[in-house]
């Protein structure tokens, strides 16, 4: 069963301006301060896990959250929880990760494999109130697995998406999104080989988009890849739209050890 609202991409008449986030992962702390240094009033209330959250812009300033909100990271719930809040008050986009999508497939309690920080997730989550994994499912249920903004000159998905796919919303165009182009083969970590799509990208529309831990985010052929690592001791970045500025926080702590070598 794929999320109900996985043909709802085409937002062309969407045009921002927007502050896309790339995976925050469960850093909670980090991702309110990279807000607070964009400009936006981050207000909440109740103890660190167990926040509520109001969030806004001055300017009236969106976010664009690139998928992988947990895992790994100390604060899932708070990420959850704030990422919700600004959706619901439409001051928010976000797109599903693949790590997103597998905490979808667990709560509606299919057999998933719990690993690449899962079980870190699972636990948080044994102390929230009754109904938070109701309302998480819901939320993750609804995401698309990536976007069209902008007149269609902006493309955000959590791997990436190549320009053949960015009107597309079958299984292969899901596929890419929330996983990118692989050899189907392992390297000597356990992880996916991957093809560098963006070296032979040639759209016009600008693809963002993370997935894959980098320790600097560069264009490559109307691509960036925003993902730097905040959870492996990294920073947390934004890519403010259409002003193409970065801004950063770095990691306040190193939560998890990367497989591969950064």
């Amino acid at each position: 069963m794929l999320p109900q609202n996985t043909l709802h991409f085409d937002r062309r008449h969407d045009r921002g301006p927007f502050d896309i986030v790339g995976d925050v992962h469960g850093c909670a702390g980090e991702l309110e301060l990279l807000l607070g240094k964009l400009g936006y009033l981050v207000e909440h209330d109740g103890p660190e896990g167990h926040r509520h959250y109001e969030v806004s812009h001055p300017q009236g300033r969106r976010v664009v959250f690139l998928g992988d909100l947990v895992d790994r990271g100390p604060r899932s719930p708070d990420v959850l929880r704030l990422a919700m809040s600004m959706v619901e008050a439409e001051r928010a986009l976000c797109v599903t990760g693949n790590h997103d999508d597998k905490l979808r497939r667990w709560l509606l309690g299919r057999d998933v494999k719990v690993s690449h920080g899962l079980g870190d997730t699972i636990s948080q989550f044994q102390t929230q109130p009754d109904g938070f994994r109701d309302t998480v499912h819901e939320f993750l249920d609804q995401l698309a697995h990536h976007h069209v903004l902008d007149g269609g000159g902006l493309i955000v998905a959590h791997a990436g998406l190549v320009e053949d796919m960015h009107y597309q919303s079958g299984g292969k165009a899901r596929g890419f999104a929330l996983y990118g182009a692989t050899t189907g083969e392992q390297d000597e970590y356990g992880l996916p080989v991957r093809l560098d799509w963006a070296q032979d990208y040639a759209g016009d529309a600008h693809v963002v988009y993370g997935h894959m831990a980098v320790t600097e985010a560069v264009w490559v052929n109307r691509t960036i890849c925003i993902d730097t690592g905040c959870v492996f001791g990294g920073q947390l970045t934004a890519l403010r739209w259409p002003e193409r500025k970065l801004v950063t926080v770095g990691a306040l702590e190193t939560y998890y050890a990367s497989l591969r070598p950064r």
